[in-house]
Formats: C-alpha cells, structure tokens, sequence
C-alpha cells in the first residue's frame, strides 16, 4: 500500500501505533540499491589488497580537461596486464580507492633506501610524509625525479565506469598525488597534482583500501568536490604505519611484477 492510502487509518489507530506504520512503510520502500552497494564495499575490502602491473595509456582526457585532476590510465590489454587477484580487468571491484604508484623503474635512492632501512625508519618515513617517497627532502626534484618518474605516489584510485560520463568499458585510473612541497603538488587548474604524460610507462600499482562506491553526480563541480575529498582521505590514510600499509608501500618502491616480494 502506498502511504496515501494510509491516511483514513489514522481514526482508527492511537497515534503511536500510527508512527510504527508509516516507519514500516518507509522501510519497506527504500531502494534496494543500497543493499546492493553495501555488498559491492565488503566484497571490494576482502579482495584488497590487488597488485596490478601494467603500462600508461592514453584515456578520454577528462581528468585534466575536464576536472583539472589528470590520472594514469592502466592498460587493460592481457597480454601487458598482470594483477594480483588473478581475474579479468572486468572482474576487478568497482569503487573509489587509495593506494600507492609508481611509474617507470625505482629510482636509485628509493631502492637503496628501501633494501637498507630498518622497519622503524619505514614506519618513521610512512608516518611523516603525506606524498612521495625518496631518501631526500621530499620535494621530489632529486636526481632529476621532478617529472615524477621512478618514485612511489600516494594515490586516489577509480576502478569502474565513471558514472557521471557513463563509460561502457571498466577503467583504472589513479590520481598521483605528490607531497605538500613538491612544486607540482597545486599545479592543475583546480589546484591538485599535475605531471607530465606517463604514456607507455610501466605502472606498478597497489590498491590498499576502500573509500567508497563510484556515483554518479550532478555536474562536474560536485564530482570534482567529491575527488578532492577523496585525494584528503588518501593522503590521510597512505600515512598509516600498520604491516598492510607499509608492506604494499614496499612492494611499489622496488618490485616490477607481482613475483617480487
């Protein structure tokens, strides 16, 4: 029955037992949707963490165009792709993400540092720093790393079909995001990240943890918004110091397939 309908019942019922209708009503007729969503999230958070080695291609342009938050395409191609869940590009769980990447080879600092370094020195280096990792001052422009090449980036992951434009194909793009002092770190036009083009680079990605479903939204404006909070939580998240979060970080900053440890 429909809640108009409910209306000459009022006469007949004292009004507590009134409000315990209409609230049964109302649950009876939420969307089943929200069901659904919340399946996808646990789903999505016994998978992570997924490895993904990959190359850079070319995507619809939007994010730098269009949002002023450009993004690193993952290729989807088979025979490049290799991921840690052992499914089909399609087969990945759609939702917003955080994580870390990597373009290119390590650098030599990074590798160097990250083979000598203690675990306390790691949880020190993890804690401390909202963006890049090097054995330098963080600014990113060491032995020539500026371009952002060979150094691990936090980053804000979409695995899914962009509702707002709604793509037909499943895409993975992360959102680089260098640390407070790096000169890039405010350089797009809505004051994020801004590299150069990484097209044809390896990528060497590690999705960590779940920030939400992917959703549609009403103009660029409020999906724009909706990113940048997304960016906030990664960096937030990224400094955590627990195994999980420091062993994925590990693995980005010296490995290039999933056998390495």
């Amino acid at each position: 029955k429909s809640l108009s309908s409910l209306i000459p019942l009022v006469t007949c019922f004292p009004p507590l037992a009134i409000v315990k209708l209409l609230a049964f009503q109302t649950e009876r007729q939420k969307p089943r949707f929200v069901s659904t969503i919340n399946h996808l999230s646990i789903m999505s958070k016994q998978q992570l963490p997924i490895r993904i080695v990959s190359k850079v291609v070319r995507g619809y342009g939007r994010g730098s165009k269009d949002l002023g938050i450009p993004t690193a395409n993952v290729s989807r191609d088979k025979d490049i792709l290799t991921c840690s869940t052992g499914t089909d590009f399609d087969e990945l769980p759609t939702g917003i993400y955080w994580g870390f990447a990597r373009i290119g080879e390590p650098s030599v600092s990074t590798t160097a540092t990250t083979a000598t370094a203690p675990t306390s020195s790691l949880r020190r280096t993890a804690s401390s720093s909202t963006g890049e990792t090097s054995s330098g001052g963080g600014n990113g422009q060491e032995n020539g790393e500026g371009d952002g090449m060979g150094k691990v980036y936090t980053a804000a992951i979409s695995i899914g079909y962009n509702p707002t434009y709604g793509n037909k194909e499943k895409t993975v793009e992360p959102h680089l995001i260098a640390g407070e002092e790096h000169p890039l770190r405010h350089a797009s036009l809505t004051g994020e990240t801004q590299f150069q083009d990484f097209y044809d680079k390896t990528i060497v990605l590690s999705v960590v943890g779940y920030l939400r479903p992917e959703a549609p939204f009403e103009g660029l404006e409020k999906l724009t918004e909706a990113i940048k909070g997304d960016i906030r939580k990664a960096e937030k998240l990224s400094r955590g110091i627990d195994e999980v979060t420091l062993g994925e970080k590990r693995w980005v900053e010296s490995s290039s397939s999933l056998n390495d440890p």
